[in-house]
């Protein structure tokens, strides 16, 4: 990963356009191609960013100091160094992945056991399939034989989807998965989280853990 910090302008340029004035922001570029530009606040969102596969230039020369970082759809994403106060590099090698905490472990087990849960004809290929970024929950087909990516949650928000969204972009790179739909599943999952993972195609699945365990709903039926 390298960080830098530097007072610069961005502009983006893509299907709108956006501009940031002159101010000290910090610039992360990670191994996987993406470049995120970052204030002092928001917490850990970016003000912009480009996410992989994407390709970064560092201008020479009349354009020394201009960094223009372009995806495969041609979107641009320019930050313009006025004065660079920090740069490094640091290797940070395979990171490990998020443990989960014992319900998220156990629902993980239990769906991989019970994949016909998502659907009938699902068939599981692998849990925890390793990727550069991190592990994926489940890999499964459809009945299809499509390829299918599950994340899987106790509490489904935003985050989640965001990084369920990382795997799928880096999944459809290889061509002997491609094309890999995701599904979100979680025993709840926020309207927010909802909204956005609909916007990107990806499906949301709730999560009875009682019904997965074979436990029976103790609510007085009629029949």
């Amino acid at each position: 990963m390298r960080l830098v910090i530097a007072r610069c302008s961005v502009d983006y340029a893509g299907r709108l356009t956006a501009h940031l004035p002159s101010a000290p922001r910090l610039i992360l570029v990670k191994a996987d191609g993406s470049v995120s530009i970052h204030a002092d606040d928001r917490a850990y969102k970016p003000l912009n960013w480009m996410s992989p596969p994407c390709s970064l230039k560092e201008g020479t020369g009349e354009e020394e100091g201009v960094w223009t970082v372009v995806n495969k759809a041609g979107e641009k994403l320019i930050i313009t160094m006025e004065e660079i106060l920090h740069d490094s590099s640091h290797e940070l090698g395979v990171d490990p992945g998020l443990i989960k905490d014992g319900v998220e472990a156990h629902l993980q087990e239990l769906l991989a056991d019970r994949i016909e849960t998502l659907g009938e004809g699902y068939t599981l290929v692998r849990r925890e399939y390793m990727t550069a970024i991190g592990p994926v929950d489940i890999l499964c087909r459809d009945a299809q034989g499509g390829t299918v990516a599950v994340e899987i949650k106790r509490r489904g928000e935003i985050d989640g989807v965001e990084q369920l969204t990382r795997y799928l972009e880096l999944l459809n790179r290889d061509p002997h998965l491609a094309p890999v739909r995701g599904v979100f599943a979680a025993q709840e999952i926020k309207p927010q989280a909802r909204v956005l993972a609909t916007d990107r195609g990806i499906g949301c699945q709730v999560l009875d853990y009682n019904a997965l365990r074979g436990i029976e709903d103790d609510k007085l039926r009629l029949f």
